[in-house]
Order: structure tokens, then C-alpha cells, then sequence
């Protein structure tokens, strides 16, 4: 999508009087579409669909050795993966260093204890642990990608059932694990204080949240705000433009204050979604 001048002003005059182009205000997102537990050979899945852009989310399972310097610890890993239909300007090898932000950042926001408790994923010290293999295939960019990555990836981690450990057999340097053979013999992983990103993009004097890609291209400056229950956890600024101090943090305020709307509405969701079933929130 290429704007022509006269576009983007009409644009910027809209966000200045709070009425954007799809009449939403500056603090308002676009209708979503949820659903969980759609990818069959995963250990859990999502799918979430923000206006035109489209994230799939399957987490993958499998046992590994821990770190040394973290024997305590699980592991967790991001890949994302742009499709070139997703989006003209990912054809070729178009989207690669979006897909390498949005992997390292969502491992930055991971890596804290306060957002997810890698302890949990122990199965014996220093020995093994589980690791997870999240996987994020992005089917349709219509703007926003962080935010919708970040919720859709939450959205799996809470649909992932992680296998029983019945018993571990230690013969020397052989560490044997024995698994549930029951099918719902499973824990779910929590993810209560898993970050939500926000991102904020300065378009004139203004700030708004969840740009479309339009008003992607009239921002002079964008900051993601991801935040795990109460707490900041990571702060990334994106694009080519550079923002004021003072509206750096009047960005991450306006960030940390939408992320906890964002995550009540994306729990009350959670809360009553079913199998194969579609979930509307913040219409």
C-alpha cells in the first residue's frame, strides 16, 4: 500500500481530532476473532484475526537438556515465519527482519521470571526439562503485527496441555522419562502474567494504538509496550523515526494502561471459549 500525500494528511487531521479514518478513537482497537485448539498435531494452538491481520500459533513440546547456567529452568523458543501471501512486501526474502524483531522481542518479554516461570517446565534438575516450540506463521498483515502476535501466542500457551511425568528411571548418565499414557492426563502451563504488547505510534502531535497498516506509513515513531500482569517487561522501539522524552513515556504510559484492558478482555474471552469455537471480544 503506497499513500499519496494528500492521504496522509487526511489521515493525520483525523487522529489530531480523535476520529480516525475507520471511526474508531486513538485509544480503540479493531473487532478480533479468536479460536483455540485448531491445529491438530500441536500441543496447542491459536488463531487470532485483528481486521486484515491474520496470526496462527502452534506450540510444539519436546524434552531437552537445560542450560548449564539455568539448571532449574525450561526452555522456550520463538520462530516466526512471514508467508509471502501475507503481504506483497514479504515475497523473496522480504520478510525476514520483521520476523527476526518480532521473534527476539517476544524472547525478550518471555525471558523475565515475572511474565513466564520457566522453573515450571523442570522435569529434573540439570538433567531434563521440556522445551516449547512456539511457532507463528503470519497468513495476512493488515497492520498491528506485534500486538496480534503477542495475544495469539498468549491464546496458545494457555490452550497447550503439557504431558504427565509418571516416573524418571536414572541409570548413570541415562535419564529415562516416563509420560502419562492417559490423553487428558495433562497440566496447563500458566500464563496469567504472560506479556501483551501494545504498540504505540506517534502520527502528528497524537498518539494511537493498533495503526492500521495506513496509518503505518503516516507514523513518525513507534514504541511496543509489553507488559506482564502489573509490570513493565520490555520496551522496543520500531521504525526509523525517533520520538521526544516526554513522549516516549507518555507512549509507554498510554502502552501499559491499554495492555491490562487488552488482557482482561483477551482472559474474558479465554474464559468462554470452547473447541472449534469462534470468540469476538472488544467489538
Amino acid at each position: 500500500m503506497s499513500l499519496c500525500e494528500a492521504e496522509k494528511t487526511f489521515i493525520l487531521h483525523g487522529v489530531e481530532e480523535n476520529f480516525r479514518v475507520d471511526g474508531r478513537e486513538r485509544e480503540d482497537y479493531r473487532t478480533m476473532e479468536l479460536e483455540t485448539d485448531i491445529v491438530a498435531h500441536a500441543f496447542g494452538s491459536a488463531r487470532l484475526r485483528l481486521a486484515d491481520t491474520d496470526v496462527l500459533v502452534a506450540v510444539k513440546i519436546e524434552v531437552d537438556v537445560p542450560f548449564p547456567e539455568s539448571p532449574h529452568h525450561g526452555k522456550i523458543e520463538f520462530f516466526v515465519d512471514c508467508s509471502a501471501n501475507a503481504t506483497p512486501d514479504f515475497e523473496g526474502r522480504g520478510g525476514e527482519d520483521l520476523a527476526i524483531n518480532l521473534s527476539s522481542t517476544l524472547s525478550s518479554a518471555y525471558s523475565s521470571p515475572l511474565a513466564f516461570d520457566l522453573t515450571k517446565l523442570c522435569i529434573l534438575h540439570g538433567k531434563k526439562c521440556w522445551k516449547l516450540y512456539v511457532d507463528i506463521l503470519i497468513l495476512e498483515c493488515g497492520g498491528n503485527l506485534f500486538d496480534a502476535v503477542s495475544l495469539a501466542v498468549k491464546a496458545a500457551l494457555w490452550n497447550t496441555q503439557v504431558p504427565l511425568v509418571k516416573n524418571v528411571n536414572i541409570d548413570g548418565n541415562t535419564v529415562e522419562i516416563n509420560v502419562s499414557d492417559e490423553l487428558y492426563n495433562c497440566t496447563r502451563l500458566d500464563v496469567q502474567k504472560a506479556p501483551i504488547m501494545v504498540t504505540v505510534c506517534k502520527i502528528g502531535e497524537k498518539c494511537i494504538v493498533d495503526p492500521n497498516a495506513a496509518e503505518e506509513q503516516c507514523s513518525v515513531g513507534s514504541v511496543v509496550v509489553a507488559v506482564s500482569g502489573n509490570k513493565l517487561s520490555t520496551v522496543y522501539q520500531t521504525g526509523t523515526g525517533s520520538l521526544h522524552p516526554t513522549t516516549f513515556l507518555e507512549s509507554i504510559n498510554l502502552g501499559f494502561r491499554v495492555a491490562q484492558r487488552l488482557d482482561e478482555a483477551l482472559w474474558e474471552s479465554l474464559d468462554q471459549i470452547k473447541p472449534n469455537q469462534d470468540v469476538g471480544f472488544l467489538k
